[in-house]
């Protein structure tokens, strides 16, 4: 076999929210890889190390779970009144497929620090001392996000005391919005129901809420499948028969959901919708053996995300948690003791997290105005990638 060199990519591998990836500066990719096609997601899973039929992306980036196989590209915004792009890309680990159909709610907290860092925002925006607030464009859905980034001394503070249940050492708070983060192409309730009954052939019809805010998510009762709502990753991951049946239960949801035409679609489309199941409040004990009880939280929500239960929660699901909990007569809401709320505190495996969602119904329509939470990021390492020359 002849001898192929490698080349190197210059890239960020950076943590944001309970999730991390690999970040690039668009005008650092090779030039075929600027632009959406093959050889930009021949790159990135090589670059993460996938497809893996071992699961383990020994060869790579990634860490093996879909909360650390992901790539960003960050770019000076095309949009009017924005400061940067934000193209996100979630890598399949065991299969040679890239999947651009959603945001990451997580890695969002980490757009406006790698945008500072990089020089994408103009210096008249960052304060000596303060807060720097950054405007993205999150080009896969479209939307508005806005990252409260701190200052000191002209530079991105990254550590502080906030601590965030699901990241192990405190940082720096980010606060993240999510602005107008329903589907803006159609219903926030796409089958125009906020509680639909999800028939599964083979595995039963179960009362469910599918909203499209923040991203496509399928809510079902815990106790109706089931569940307590105080599962850890363990008890669910470590069931091939219970992840088929969720995968099942996900791919009718789309259907439903018009996401796709036929059931075999959702095959190529791991990353949206998520499915979740939600529970009245219960006393369990976090992963970090943090003893969560009643008075800490309003619900308990497990979401799944890329096929397996998510060791904390993801981003985008809080949106879609904090909204639909805001619009009486959900799963969620319900879940949540029913009523109108403008904030929600849930209960997920790795501890707690509060989200404020304000939902109002207009001429019939529910929308939400926006989701704010709040986060951190930290930057891990910064320098090249190393791929093969021949990878794309």
């Amino acid at each position: 076999m002849a001898f192929v060199p490698q080349i190197q990519v210059r890239a960020t591998y950076m943590r944001g929210g309970t999730s991390k990836g690999v970040f690039f500066n668009l005008k650092d990719l090779p030039d075929a890889c600027q632009v959406p096609g093959e050889a930009r997601d021949k790159l990135l899973m090589r670059v993460i190390g996938s497809p893996d039929p071992y699961g383990a992306q020994i060869d790579g980036m990634g860490g093996a779970t879909s909360s650390t196989s992901k790539t960003v590209i960050v770019s000076k915004s095309t949009m009017p009144d924005h400061d940067v792009d934000y193209l996100f890309g979630q890598v399949a680990i065991d299969r040679p497929f890239m999947d651009w159909s959603g945001n990451c709610g997580n890695l969002s907290a980490a757009i406006g620090p790698f945008a500072i860092h990089e020089g994408l925002i103009d210096a008249a925006k960052i304060p000596e001392n303060g807060i720097c607030e950054v405007k993205i464009w999150q080009a896969n859905i479209k939307k508005t996000i806005i990252g409260k980034v701190q200052i000191t001394n002209g530079q991105v503070q990254e550590t502080g005391d906030f601590e965030l249940d699901g990241v192990t050492f405190p940082a720096a708070e980010i606060e993240v919005s999510f602005m107008d983060p329903a589907d803006g192409e159609g219903s926030m309730f796409p089958t125009g129901n906020l509680v639909d009954d999800l028939e599964v052939p083979g595995v039963g019809t179960f009362k469910a809420t599918m909203i499209n805010s923040g991203i496509p998510t399928i809510f079902l009762n815990a106790e109706e499948i089931g569940y307590q709502g105080t599962e850890l990753r363990e008890a669910i991951n470590n069931d091939p028969e219970a992840l088929a049946r969720f995968e099942t239960m996900r791919a009718h949801g789309a259907l439903k959901m018009g996401l796709i035409t036929d059931l075999k679609e959702a095959e190529t489309r791991q990353h949206t919708p998520k499915i979740a199941f939600v529970s009245p409040p219960k006393n369990y004990t976090a992963s970090s053996g943090k003893e969560i009880t009643t008075d800490d939280v309003d619900v308990l929500v497990r979401a799944l995300s890329m096929g397996k239960l998510h060791h904390a929660m993801m981003g985008t699901a809080a949106v879609a948690i904090a909204t639909a909990a805001a619009v009486p007569g959900t799963l969620v809401n319900l879940a949540a003791g029913g009523g109108e709320r403008d904030a929600v505190r849930f209960g997920h495996p790795s501890g707690t997290l509060r989200v404020g969602a304000k939902a109002e119904e207009v001429n019939g329509e529910w929308t939400a105005k926006a989701a704010i939470m709040s986060r951190s990021a930290r930057l891990l390492m910064t320098g090249s990638v190393h791929v093969p020359g021949d990878t794309f």
